[in-house]
């Protein structure tokens, strides 16, 4: 069995050694790889803090390896807060990124020690003075160029330049200490020059804020959305470092104002396989030119983003020779549980029921986007190695 394109031989091996006495399904995660990413990301970005977006991969034993590292974090609940307060991290390491909260977990957050709030509403920034006095703001704004992105993050998040202004203007009358400006290029972004267009609108909104309001932003937040190791190509990592420390450079010629990076997928999807198990091999018909090949996993088992074949997984199989179009689908008893059916995968036509399937880079968005008991399915087994 040749090893995948994705892994080199020796993780490969590692992970395929572990994961033959296990009962399917599981993901296997490889925190060497994790730490990696994390030094590949800090050494590229050495100017830049990173905040790693919790969301991607809670777990504890990459919370706490990050933490080791000295990464800070960015926590979207109040659960997530708990998670990495236990994890032995300082509430001035996190920040609130999410922009929809309820007053009591402002409140929350507050109390444990965190100071540094995002926003992009009047009503939510209205919430954080009232409940967390004083904190450091920073307020999101929208960004057009997320059709590059494998997993778009538009329209419910952030608010237009202009309001940007008109928030930063009331933060300070509020109270608060009006920080900075966030955006998102959206996440498995694959089109660099996005992020030009962003930062072009962030230096308008730093500039206007001074020049109209006397006040000085100190941070731009440049969200996530470096890639993981899909099917469709990306830049080499390093091209990302040189462009966007062009294009800051370029708009902020005179000082670079302190950059935060909320990296997610980057950091952890890379370090992950699904192992699952065929269940069943059948055809629609007797003339049909395609296979229905359905697996032990599918969209409620952590493979959702695979909603709208969104992010495309290399898959790995133990079986070699000539390969036929397949449509790929999970377990459950729900017609919406069809992962991929318009791009088609091309695997083997040897492939038996009971083999095995590997999924290739699947340590973000999976094991904690499971459903709880969706057909009475336990959520995915997750083993660190």
């Amino acid at each position: 069995m040749k090893h995948p394109e994705h892994l080199s031989p020796e993780n490969w091996n590692k992970i395929k050694a572990f994961a033959d006495n296990k009962e399917t399904p599981f993901i296997v995660v490889d925190l060497n790889t994790v730490r990696e990413k994390y030094l590949e990301l800090v050494q590229g970005f050495d100017y830049a803090r990173v905040y790693y977006a919790v969301k991607a991969n809670p777990a504890e034993e990459v919370i706490k390896l990050l933490g080791e590292l000295g990464s800070n974090f960015d926590i979207a609940s109040v659960f997530e807060l708990d998670r990495v307060l236990k994890c032995n991290v300082s509430p001035d390491r996190c920040s609130y990124g999410n922009t929809i909260k309820k007053r009591k977990d402002i409140a929350y957050f507050y109390e444990k020690g965190v100071s540094l709030f995002a926003t992009d509403s009047e009503a939510d920034l209205r919430n954080i003075a009232e409940y967390a006095p004083g904190s450091r703001v920073y307020i999101r704004i929208l960004t057009e160029g997320a059709e590059g992105a494998d997993w778009p993050l538009s329209r419910k998040f952030g608010c237009s330049p202009e309001m940007a202004i008109e928030l930063a203007a009331l933060a300070k009358e509020l109270g608060l200490d009006p920080y900075g400006v966030s955006f998102h290029v959206g996440s498995q972004q694959r089109e660099i020059d996005t992020w030009d267009g962003a930062i072009a609108k962030v230096k308008v909104v730093f500039e206007r804020l001074y020049s109209e309001h006397g006040i000085a932003l100190k941070m731009i937040n440049m969200g996530g959305g470096f890639p993981a190791q899909y099917i469709q190509k990306t830049n080499e990592f390093s091209t990302y470092v040189e462009e966007i420390t062009r294009f800051l450079t370029e708009d902020f010629p005179d000082l670079v104002p302190e950059v935060i990076l909320e990296p997610g997928r980057s950091l952890v999807g890379d370090s992950g396989v699904i192992v699952s198990e065929i269940v069943l091999i059948s055809r629609k018909s007797q003339t049909a030119l395609e296979r229905w090949v359905y697996a032990d996993v599918g969209k409620f088992n952590g493979l959702i983003e695979t909603l709208d074949e969104s992010i495309k997984y290399p898959i790995h199989t133990e079986r070699d020779g000539e390969e036929e179009a397949v449509v790929l689908a999970g377990p459950t008893c729900d017609s919406m549980d069809i992962m991929y059916e318009n791009h088609k995968y091309e695997l083997p036509l040897s492939l038996e029921i009971g083999d095995r399937m590997y999924w290739m880079a699947t340590g973000a968005y999976t094991s904690s986007y499971c459903s709880v008991e969706f057909n009475g399915f336990p959520p995915l087994k997750t083993y660190f190695i």
